[in-house]
C-alpha cells in the first residue's frame, strides 16, 4: 500500500524588496548629461512627459524645448514622436528626470559656428537689438554682439535694426560665451576683391582723431594715419582736414584678416608738402604720382626676386661642392680599404 505524502508549502525566499531591487539591477542608469532617445508620452500645457526607459516618464519644460523662443510644446513636438534629448537634471523626489533639447541645439550651434569661423566664412544675420556698445544678432541660434567699431561707418547702429548683415567672426568662446563678430571687415574684404595696393581711390572724411582720419571708400573705412598726410610734419589731422572733406587717396595696405585699409596722400605728394599747401595739385598729379609709386613697388620686388635667385644659386653651388667633397671622400675611403683589403689578402 502506497502511503500518502503529505504535500506542504515551500518557502522560496523571494519578498517584494528583492524583487525590487532586481528591477533596479537591470533598469538604465540615466545621469545629466547624457544624451538618450525618447518618445513624446504626452503633451502638456506648459512641457511633455518623454519615454526614456526609466521607471517614471521624463518631463521637458517648455523654456527647453527650442534654442529659440517656444509659447508651446506642439511648436516643436508632435505625439509619439521619437527623438534625441538631454539629460539635465537628476531625478527629483518624485524619481522624474529633467530633459532638454536646447542644450543639444546648444551644443552643436557651437560647433557649427566654431567651424564656420575655420573656414573665414561670412554669414548673414538680422540686427534685433542695439544697445550702447553695438549690436546683437543671433546666429546659429546663438547670441552674437557686433561691437561699435566694427559696425560699418557708414550707418548709425539704430538704423540697422531689421537689416541683415554680412558678418565675420572675431570671437567664439564658448566657454566663455562670448560670441562676438564684425560687419566693417566683412564690408572691407567684400570690398578688397576690386581694390589693390597703389590704386587711387575717392574718399570722404567721416572722422578726425589725433592719430590720423577714417576716410570712407564706398561704405568701407580705411585710415589715413597722420605719418602718411604730408612729408611735412603735422602736429594735427585736425589742422589738415574737416569732416565730409573729399579726397583722393592712394591705397597703400589691405590686410583682409583684420579689415583694415591702409590710405595715403604723402605718397601723391609731387613735392614735399604739397598736401598742406597746394591740395588741389596732389589731386591732379594723384594717378601719375600712384604710377611712379606702383613702378617703386615693381622695382622693389624684382630687386626682390633678383636677391633670392642669387641665394638661391650661392646655395645651390654649395650643397653641389659639399656633395662633390663627399663623394670624392667616400671613393678615397673605398679605394683606401680595397688597397688594404688586397694587401692583407697578399700578405
Amino acid at each position: 500500500m502506497v502511503s500518502q505524502t503529505e504535500t506542504t508549502k515551500t518557502d522560496i525566499g523571494f519578498t517584494h524588496e528583492d524583487f525590487a531591487a532586481l528591477l533596479d539591477q537591470y533598469d538604465y542608469h540615466f545621469s545629466p548629461g547624457d544624451v538618450v532617445p525618447g518618445t513624446v508620452f504626452s503633451m502638456e500645457q506648459r512641457g511633455a512627459l518623454i519615454d526614456i526607459g526609466a521607471k517614471t516618464a521624463a518631463y521637458i519644460p517648455v523654456q527647453e524645448l527650442s534654442i529659440n523662443r517656444v509659447d508651446n510644446p506642439d511648436e516643436v513636438l508632435q505625439p509619439n514622436e521619437t527623438r534625441e534629448f538631454f539629460i539635465l537634471t537628476d531625478e527629483n523626489e518624485d524619481g522624474q528626470l529633467t530633459l532638454s533639447i536646447r542644450r543639444i541645439e546648444y551644443m552643436r550651434a557651437w560647433e557649427r559656428v566654431r567651424q564656420l569661423q575655420q573656414e573665414d566664412a561670412t554669414v548673414y544675420s538680422n540686427v534685433f537689438a542695439t544697445n550702447r556698445g553695438g549690436a546683437l544678432v543671433r546666429v546659429e541660434g546663438l547670441r552674437g554682439f557686433i561691437p561699435g567699431s566694427h559696425i560699418s561707418a557708414k550707418d548709425a547702429k539704430e538704423d540697422l535694426l531689421g537689416q541683415d548683415l554680412p558678418l565675420k567672426f572675431l570671437e567664439v568662446d564658448e566657454e566663455r560665451n562670448r560670441l562676438v563678430l564684425s560687419h566693417r571687415r566683412a564690408l572691407v574684404e567684400r570690398k578688397m576683391n576690386g581694390l589693390e595696393v597703389a590704386q587711387v581711390v575717392v574718399g570722404s572724411v567721416r572722422g578726425i582723431k589725433p592719430y590720423g582720419a577714417f576716410i570712407d571708400i564706398g561704405g568701407v573705412s580705411g585710415l589715413l594715419h597722420i605719418s602718411e598726410i604730408s612729408h611735412d610734419h603735422i602736429d594735427t589731422p585736425h589742422s589738415v582736414f574737416n569732416v565730409n572733406d573729399e579726397l583722393k587717396v592712394m591705397i597703400i595696405d589691405l590686410d583682409a584678416e583684420r579689415g583694415r585699409i591702409s590710405l595715403s596722400t604723402k605718397q601723391l605728394e609731387p613735392e614735399p608738402g604739397d598736401m598742406l599747401t597746394k591740395r588741389e595739385l596732389v589731386f591732379e598729379k594723384a594717378e601719375e604720382m600712384a604710377a611712379l609709386y606702383r613702378q617703386k613697388l615693381l622695382a622693389g620686388d624684382d630687386a626682390q626676386e633678383e636677391d633670392a635667385v642669387v641665394v638661391e644659386q650661392e646655395t645651390t653651388e654649395l650643397v653641389e661642392n659639399v656633395a662633390t667633397e663627399d663623394v670624392n671622400e667616400g671613393v678615397e675611403e673605398t679605394t683606401t680599404n680595397d688597397d688594404e683589403l688586397a694587401s692583407s689578402v697578399t700578405e
